[in-house]
């Protein structure tokens, strides 16, 4: 290969490759241009043809065009109107740009011309290989391209020198400019061989992907267009035999849109929608969507309501024949019931039932439906950690459908139900969105009348629906939702209350699941007091349920399996059906003692006691405390020692003591996590008996959190600690002061027996609980 630097003149072409062996004509108007061909005339009729990079220069510097052009021989010049030239160039060789001698006034380069005549390519069977492997490659890109005449592909198959072979194909293929370039570029002959055969199969390959779409789309086209005939063939067969009965599917949205009783905004959404529909009849997958969303539409009660009852009496009747107890939330719904008589008004109450597992809160909202004779939905939310859970897909996404407070409007037929969203407290939060936040529109009364289910597109309104929640706590629901609902605390039953819900509700409708009557079965008051007591360890009545349902099983197989047609379930013989005793109340102590002090817990099956031993002994000032603490039970007992420290005198405790001496404080059942402020005044009192040697008396019972300076603070759950207390044989209790109110509050099954003392400070306490010498001896005597 052989390089020869010439100065000729240059053409920066747009948009085109001139490739050795061309003979081609373009058109020249740019000045610079006219001048270089001008110029090439007068010289010897050479110029130096290369590519823009960028078809929009209109001035080309040398960093503008490809490196690598053609040096080509002109022709022919014809002028045209508009100071346009056309030329006709025959391509002779390749040429690497070097440098551009002047652009002014017109473009001037040195070029290396490239000679390749030397190239020898083998005349053996690897060069008729290549030569036949090239010409059955440019075949099948001819036969698939369809471009070029029949004349010029047998010509170019006739050529049996390879070299001369691709030149002709790279000039004679309708490359893109860029492709052809890149064959242009490569002035080694075997690599521009490879360059070519690459690009002449990656053509084919396209083409093959190009034709196979355009088949598969014609018969789309041919088929959908088969179904159109069709359809209009039908429709003028129904017209010409009168069959006016059997309507289209638009005409029957049509008619149904005209029926449908919804606001102007909807109705002008539903009629657009159909518009629609009939454009898309051809499209089975669009209409398809559309068909759903508009049904979705008609479905839905826009201005479609139930007459709520407003008969109290009625409502108090049902309410108190399917629930026992939870006086607060009756006497909630039955004020509603009142305000919404006197004001006629749809707007309702969000009520939120809070309370422990099996205390009834689902049932009441049931319940409550039943009295206002609305329709019920209930939607749980347990575990919905999806935002369009509550407010719908997008109708775009494929499988879109509308959130479940749209559907359970749809389902009720009315636009005010009773709508329950059970478990509230559970819904969690994901990357899709936080479900919370959705849910805050739906219980906001200032929203929810336009609220926009992203599914329906239109406001919804849910200003009448009346919502019911509820929760087994309000520490998961976030404060902004809590404040759009009106918190009802449903607590614990008592046993009382666990007695009559088991005789009134429970064991009949155990008995009727298990298929036994009355005169088959009886259960005593004091058996299912011991159920309640020694076999159930539960705010509710869930397990006490399913150990009813447990002896009505195991009685079913006694009377089938023995000659017994009555069965009678007594205190006495319970075990036989229920096995041993699964839960002992520890009962108080049968006589004081010394560091040992009784309190009451909260937890999330009712109340339980706490005993708390703290015991003395030398050593080095060391506080030890054991039984699976936590945090804020371990400050307690800390700040109950530091008030004991402050007040040692008042106490006759030595000033070295506590230097001297270890403290140990402990609560049984360690392996029982335990935790909470409501133990600090039973620990303090502890410590102080065990420090001071004098006794506490055995049936009292305390709770309260203590300060430094000896306050007693408020705590929570009063009416499960009292039952507690009651259940152990507690006689006297101590409570905050600050509880005082609180009592008032519980019935008088619960208070009877006990004998509640209001303390304000730690003396008061010590005061009522520890037991001095000649009170102690008093009270033996």
């Amino acid at each position: 290969m052989k390089k020869e630097t010439r100065s000729l003149p240059m053409v920066a072409l747009r948009g085109m490759v001139i490739m050795p062996g061309m003979v081609v004509h373009f058109d020249v108007s740019r000045e610079k241009s006219v001048a270089a061909i001008q110029e090439a005339m007068v010289e010897e009729q050479k110029i130096f043809l290369t590519a823009q990079k960028e078809i929009e220069t209109d001035n080309p510097k040398q960093e503008d065009v490809f490196p690598v052009g053609t040096v080509g021989t002109i022709k022919q010049i014809i002028k045209l109107p508009k100071r346009i030239v056309r030329v006709l160039v025959a391509g002779e060789s390749r040429g690497i740009l070097n440098s551009m001698e002047y652009e002014e006034p017109y473009l001037r380069a040195m070029v290396d011309v490239v000679d390749d005549s030397d190239i020898t390519v083998p005349e053996d069977l690897n060069g008729e290989a290549l030569i036949r492997g090239l010409k059955d490659m440019f075949v099948d890109y001819a036969a698939k391209n369809g471009k070029m005449s029949k004349e010029a592909v047998a010509q170019i198959l006739e050529i049996k020198d390879l070299k001369k072979l691709v030149d002709e194909i790279a000039a004679n293929i309708p490359l893109y400019y860029t492709d052809q370039q890149d064959i242009l570029n490569e002035t080694e002959f075997w690599k521009r061989y490879e360059l070519l055969a690459f690009k002449l199969v990656n053509e084919v390959q396209i083409m093959d992907i190009k034709e196979e779409i355009q088949q598969k789309v014609k018969e789309r086209v041919d088929k959908h267009q088969r179904e159109y005939i069709l359809r209009e063939q039908l429709k003028l067969i129904r017209e010409e035999l009168g069959d006016d009965t059997t309507l289209s599917d638009a005409e029957e949205f049509e008619q149904a849109a005209q029926k449908l009783k919804a606001p102007k905004e909807i109705k002008e959404k539903l009629n657009k929608e159909i518009s629609r529909f009939k454009s898309s009849l051809n499209s089975p997958a669009e209409s398809g969507v559309i068909r759903t969303y508009i049904e979705t539409i008609l479905e839905m009660p826009w201005d479609k309501s139930v007459k709520d009852s407003n008969d109290i009496a009625y409502a108090e009747k049902v309410l108190e024949e399917e629930h026992y107890g939870l006086e607060q939330v009756k006497e909630r719904i039955l004020e509603f019931l009142a305000v919404r008589t006197l004001t006629k008004k749809g707007e309702s109450p969000i009520l939120c039932l809070v309370g422990p597992p099996g205390t009834g809160k689902t049932s009441i909202a049931k319940s409550l439906a039943r009295a206002l004779k609305k329709p019920y939905v209930r939607i749980s939310l347990g575990g919905v950690r999806d935002e369009a859970e509550i407010r719908g897909h997008r109708k775009t996404y494929v499988g879109a459908m509308p959130g479940r407070i749209a559907n359970g409007i749809r389902s009720a037929g009315v636009k005010n139900p009773l709508m329950l969203l059970d478990e509230i407290d559970k819904v969690s939060t994901d990357y899709k969105g936080d479900t919370f936040s959705a849910l805050l529109e739906v219980l906001d009364s200032e929203q929810n009348s336009k609220f926009r289910d992203h599914y329906l597109e239109v406001p919804l309104d849910l200003s009448e629906v009346l919502f019911i929640t509820t929760a087994n706590t309000l520490q998961t629901i976030p404060r902004p939702l809590l404040d759009r609902m009106e918190v009802i605390e449903i607590s614990s039953y008592t046993e009382n209350e666990k007695l009559h819900i088991a005789v009134e509700h429970l064991i009949p409708k155990q008995m009727k699941k298990h298929g036994l009557s009355s005169e088959q079965l009886t259960i005593s008051k004091h058996a299912i007091w011991k159920i309640a007591r020694n076999y159930t360890k539960e705010a509710g009545v869930r397990q006490l349920e399913r150990e009813i349902g447990n002896i009505c099983r195991k009685t079913a197989k006694e009377l089938l399996t023995t000659k017994k047609t009555k069965i009678a379930v007594t205190e006495k013989n319970i075990h036989k059906y229920l096995g041993k005793e699964k839960y002992i109340y520890q009962m108080a102590n049968p006589a004081p003692e010394i560091g040992i002090v009784r309190g009451l817990a909260w937890t999330s099956v009712g109340g339980d006691t706490l005993q708390i031993e703290v015991n003395v002994m030398p050593g080095s000032g060391e506080i030890m405390l054991t039984g699976q603490l936590g945090d804020v039970m371990k400050e307690s007992a800390q700040t109950g020692i530091s008030y004991i420290r402050s007040v040692s005198r008042r106490y006759e405790i030595a000033e070295d003591f506590f230097e001297k001496h270890d403290i140990h404080v402990h609560i049984p059942e360690g392996a029982v996590p335990k935790d909470g402020p409501s133990a600090g005044i039973t620990m303090a009192t502890a410590m102080i008996s065990a420090i001071t040697g004098r006794k506490v008396w055995a049936d009292l019972a305390m709770t309260g959190e203590v300060t430094l300076r000896g306050r007693v603070l408020a705590i929570g759950g009063l009416k499960e600690k009292l039952l507690a207390a009651k259940n152990a044989g507690i006689k006297t209790v101590l409570i905050p002061k600050e509880n005082k109110a609180d009592i008032e509050e519980l019935s008088a099954e619960i208070t009877r027996g006990l004998q509640i003392i209001p303390v304000e400070n730690m003396d008061e306490v010590l005061d009522k609980a520890l037991i001095a010498e000649h009170a102690g001896k008093e009270k033996k005597e």
